[in-house]
């Protein structure tokens, strides 16, 4: 009888130690990082940036109140000012490339593009980075047209006040790996604020985690007649645009259809807000973007960098890329009364949350080997990360958009999971950390045999 009840006791010490183990998948400053975000703060910057009346690329850029150089000027010193009030804890400062008429049609003279960038460095990854953007030009109905009124109160001054409180929020933050807070110029001309960024990113050899680009987040009520304060897009391309013929050609054997790093960081968002901010609705769009358009995003995918474009579910055509005007009862533009700012702040919000996530995860395994080939089970093995707690193993159906199944599995790199046949899921491991925060889901990327 002793030894029955020695043996009970130490079977559930055993589990009890195992339990208090597994780090836990909630993280309280989240919910204080979403209560922080002001409505009231991104309706005064959305205010000023449409103030300026026309932030087109090749607009004024001396006066202090018209003009995309008074637009810049504003968001650096907004940046700055956030710096001061986390004890300098941002690094602020310009970055900007020459464009010329020979680069497309939609550049009328030569100009500077100029991106308005602010670093939060980590404390442990400090070479890692995280970035949400917005994007600081507007355009009329002809994108030439640098003199004509175009307040760009959605598209995309929404995203960029988006982008600066989210600064003001997270900078009250210490995190293991840096964000990226940054305003991009040019997107109405070709994108060429964030090719500029990307290629920069490569010069400076920054390893990115992923760009969360933002590009209209005010406007709940579309064109087709749903309004809707709760629904909001994810969109995201299957692969990545820089894979090898080799790679591709996998695909046809061992699946990764829709299972690229973009992909990953689409889930990866969908799962956290679904935890955290069960009110909103995220969908995942399987595109790189609207159907036929590009946004900010694309030119760090076309890198091979994970980017993803957060945007309202429901827009109106009308008021964006138009000139302000009246026609057969219908009210043209983009301008402010047509934004709403609890909205915009929830968009933000869900900014802010992954961003703090990954930048308080550790870094993801880099190799994730799979092999179960005409076996019962299926097996993974993964190339350890410094600073990694744990590893959660994650499967689903072919046919899931979600991770719908996972496993914790400990400080181990290897497993098998008895009686799940490869054939029937897909598969990815992430890397946790010891406060539970998690790296994107890396799909296998090698064979076992």
């Amino acid at each position: 009888m002793k030894y029955t009840f020695t043996f009970i006791f130490l079977s559930c010490f055993t589990v009890l130690l195992a339990q208090n183990n597994v780090p836990s998948e909630t993280d309280l400053r989240i919910y204080g990082i979403i209560d922080a975000v002001s409505a009231d703060r991104i309706e005064k910057d959305v205010r000023t940036l449409a103030g300026f009346g026309t932030r087109n690329t090749f607009s004024d850029t001396l006066s202090n109140t018209r003009g995309i150089g008074a637009a810049r000027r504003y968001i650096k010193a907004e940046f700055e000012k956030t710096s001061q009030n986390c004890e300098n804890c941002l690094d602020v400062f310009y970055q900007k490339d020459l464009v010329t008429p020979d680069m497309g049609g939609r550049i009328p003279k030569e100009t500077y593009v100029v991106n308005v960038v602010a670093i939060q460095k980590g404390t442990k990854y400090p070479n890692r980075y995280i970035i949400m953007s917005g994007d600081i030009d507007s355009r009329a109905s002809d994108a030439t047209d640098f003199t004509t009124d175009a307040p760009g109160a959605n598209d995309n001054a929404s995203g960029m006040a988006g982008t600066m409180e989210a600064a003001r929020v997270l900078s009250k933050y210490k995190f293991e790996n840096s964000i990226i807070y940054v305003g991009l110029s040019g997107e109405e001309q070709g994108l060429f604020g964030g090719k500029g960024l990307a290629e920069y990113a490569v010069k400076q050899g920054w390893d990115i985690i992923g760009i969360l680009n933002n590009d209209m987040i005010g406007n709940i009520e579309g064109v087709d007649g749903v309004i809707s304060n709760r629904d909001f897009r994810i969109f995201s391309e299957p692969v990545p645009a820089n894979e090898t013929e080799k790679q591709r050609n996998a695909r046809r054997f061992y699946g990764g259809e829709v299972d690229g790093n973009s992909r990953q960081l689409a889930r990866y968002i969908h799962k956290n807000v679904s935890n955290y901010m069960p009110e909103m609705n995220p969908m995942m769009i399987y595109r790189l973007d609207r159907f036929g358009r590009g946004g900010h995003h694309r030119p760090f995918n076309d890198l091979g960098f994970a980017g993803i474009r957060i945007m309202e579910a429901h827009e109106n055509y009308t008021q964006q890329h138009q000139d302000i005007r009246t026609e057969d009862g219908i009210e043209y533009g983009d301008v402010i009364e047509h934004v709403n700012f609890p909205y915009a702040a929830k968009l933000t919000a869900v900014n802010a949350i992954n961003l703090a996530s990954l930048a308080w995860a550790p870094p993801a395994p880099k190799t994730v080997k799979i092999g179960g080939i005409v076996e019962a089970d299926v097996k993974l093995q993964w190339t350890k990360v410094e600073g990694a707690f744990g590893y959660k193993v994650y499967w689903r159906d072919t046919t899931s958009p979600t991770w719908d199944h996972s496993r914790y599995v400990g400080d181990i790199s290897e497993i098998t999971l008895d009686g799940i046949v490869i054939d029937n899921s897909f598969f990815g491991v992430s890397a946790v950390g010891a406060n539970g925060h998690e790296s994107p889901v890396v799909f296998p990327n090698e064979i076992m045999r």
